[in-house]
């Protein structure tokens, strides 16, 4: 059909015609290596606490330096990187409606990652007093805490995680359909048109529609 034949040759038109920053491969894998940063920096060490000895006894005093990782920093952050990127893939999929849900889970998920390893920055030595306890039995214990470069890393990734959801919106103007819901009518006529097989009877039926 004429209408069907020109409503596929502009979508494949704007598709040729997006952008780099556009192209949904491009902007998915941007946002997994983002989340996955985040993911790996709560996986290293944030922070070197030297606990006071006279705090904990003879027995801590030979105790060297404690490490404490990210994810025991700040607990949330790895979560939260996880939903990132779970919501990164999906955008992939995802039709015009659910693009904008999930670009809102993604900058809020980046925000809660913002927020918690700053929270770290501010005030390490907070931050580190649940590892304390768990290590020496002493809770409120004073000490001196070296604060590595991987919660800024976790701040920074997060930051540009953020700005690249808000592309989700702007670059699917530029992808192509992949679902029933987001498919133009007259494409839908042509699929009506052409065989219909067992799966295209049960989405048919799923619409309201009678393919015998």
């Amino acid at each position: 059909m004429p209408n069907a034949g020109q409503a596929a040759g502009q979508a494949a038109a704007a598709a040729k015609a997006a952008p780099a920053w556009a192209r949904k491969s491009s902007l998915v894998l941007l946002i997994a290596v983002l989340a996955l940063a985040v993911f790996g920096a709560t996986t290293q060490t944030w922070m070197s606490v030297t606990v006071n000895p006279d705090q904990v006894g003879q027995a801590g005093a030979a105790q060297e330096a404690l490490e404490v990782q990210g994810s025991k920093a700040a607990t949330a952050v790895t979560a939260l990187a996880l939903v990132a990127l779970a919501g990164g893939l999906a955008a992939a999929i995802a039709g015009r409606i659910a693009r904008w849900i999930i670009t809102a889970i993604i900058v809020l998920a980046s925000a809660g990652i913002v927020a918690a390893a700053a929270t770290v920055l501010a005030d390490p030595l907070a931050a580190a007093q649940g590892p304390i306890a768990a290590a020496t039995g002493v809770t409120g214990a004073q000490a001196q805490v070296a604060v590595t470069a991987f919660p800024t890393l976790a701040v920074v990734a997060g930051c540009l995680l953020a700005l690249a959801a808000l592309l989700i919106i702007p670059a699917g103007r530029y992808w192509k359909t992949r679902t029933k819901y987001d498919a133009p009518t007259a494409a839908g006529s042509t699929a009506t048109a052409g065989p219909v097989d067992e799966i295209d009877s049960w989405d048919r039926l799923s619409r309201g529609d009678d393919p015998t």
